[in-house]
């Protein structure tokens, strides 16, 4: 069904003169323009106050999920032994456990990340650094099998280490399992 000439005429002037006063209503200077643009897209910061209340809070969320994944499926697995080689369950035992040691590095380097927003965790988890970033490897040997008690012990000791450290800055950490899809996202 053709459109009769008239109304395309029409819409082309309408939508032209709409184009036009749009782009005249703006003022001359553009250095005005891009200032507002960054003054809208800049958020406001929040007090220092605020960004340490907010750092604790975020550094025990993310070491109770470290903590309770490291236990739930590291820990506990390792001391019913089922790491043992021709433990019932070793080979879905192992792959859970790796899984959890991946997870549970990534959210221990977040709670140190965390940590550096308060003074006083920050002091506590200095000398900790080099043990977190020690984990990196542990989670591949875990999967492997190789040498699994001395990796889940290692786990284990720097959880502790790190609810230690966040109990003497008055961040008190408590396991918190994480759900699997959580733990498959890492």
């Amino acid at each position: 069904m053709p459109v009769p000439m008239r109304r395309l005429v029409v819409a082309l002037t309408v939508c032209c003169a709409l184009l036009g006063g749009a782009t005249a209503c703006g003022s001359g200077s553009s250095a005005t323009k891009d200032t507002a643009v960054a003054a809208a897209a800049t958020p406001s910061s929040s007090s220092t106050v605020e960004k340490q209340k907010l750092s604790k809070t975020r550094f025990v969320a993310n070491a109770g999920l470290a903590a309770g994944a490291t236990y739930q499926w590291i820990v506990k697995p390792w001391k019913a032994d089922k790491f043992k080689k021709g433990a019932k369950g070793r080979k879905l035992a192992l792959v859970k456990a790796a899984l959890a040691g991946t997870f549970a590095y990534n959210r221990l380097k977040a709670a140190k990340r965390n940590a550096e927003g308060d003074p006083t965790l920050s002091k506590a988890l200095a000398p900790l650094s080099a043990g977190i970033d020690s984990l990196k490897n542990l989670p591949s040997k875990l999967r492997k099998g190789d040498s699994t008690d001395a990796t889940a012990g290692s786990f284990d000791d720097i959880i502790n280490k790190v609810k230690e450290a966040g109990k003497s800055a008055g961040a008190p950490v408590t396991d918190k399992v994480p759900s699997s899809s959580q733990l498959a996202k890492g």
